[in-house]
């Protein structure tokens, strides 16, 4: 008698598998770098800049009783360039300067210019029209005071420090680095100035 072993079939039978639905990746918002070391210290040079403009300005105006006195302050009368520039006697500019000294046209240019400048310098907006007012200002001033001059027209010594460098070039340095730096977008408004508008129309006024 033949005996025969019904084996059991155990083929696999294939499962699908079920797909889980991917979400897509929360896109994270891009934040701006932290400032680095240079970044702070080129903005505090900017504000240093930019309060030595409006201080004299304000002494100028007012007569704090610094540079100016009450008597001599613009808002009583007084001459904002007459007292500098009355005064040159050294360079090859020294006629044309005393010509302007006291002129409306010089008080009023010299006053808005150290406004301005003292404005986009404190906040950080208007850097390259600072950068290139603030160089043309303090250019003539170095000119007017000619550090290259040892004795001045009537004979006097000058007692010039150093021929060449003086506080007037190193602060065209400092103003010059501060633009080229960009500056003013570290603690200030110099980001939010050149997402204005006008301004990126008129890239001249960043």
């Amino acid at each position: 008698m033949t005996i025969q072993e019904n084996t059991p079939k155990t083929g696999v039978t294939d499962i699908p598998q079920q797909q889980v639905p991917v979400r897509p990746a929360t896109p994270t918002p891009a934040t701006s770098p932290a400032p680095t070391a240079a970044a702070r210290a080129l903005a505090v040079v900017r504000i240093a800049l930019g309060l030595t403009f409006l201080w004299a300005f304000f002494d100028k105006t007012f007569g704090w009783g610094y540079a100016t006195s009450g008597t001599h302050a613009w808002i009583n009368g007084g001459s904002p360039t007459k007292g500098f520039l009355g005064h040159v006697q050294v360079g090859p500019f020294q006629s044309m300067f005393r010509d302007w000294a006291g002129t409306g046209w010089a008080d009023w240019l010299f006053m808005i210019g150290l406004l301005g400048i003292g404005i986009a310098l404190t906040f950080g907006i208007g850097m390259r029209i600072a950068g290139v007012a603030g160089t043309i200002m303090l250019a003539m001033m170095w000119f007017a005071t000619y550090p290259l001059a040892q004795f001045t027209s009537a004979g006097a010594p000058t007692s010039s420090n150093n021929p060449i460098i003086d506080e007037h070039l190193i602060l065209i340095v400092a103003l010059i680095a501060v633009v080229l730096g960009a500056a003013g977008k570290v603690w200030g408004f110099g980001k939010w100035w050149n997402q204005q508008q006008f301004v990126q129309a008129n890239p001249w006024l960043r």
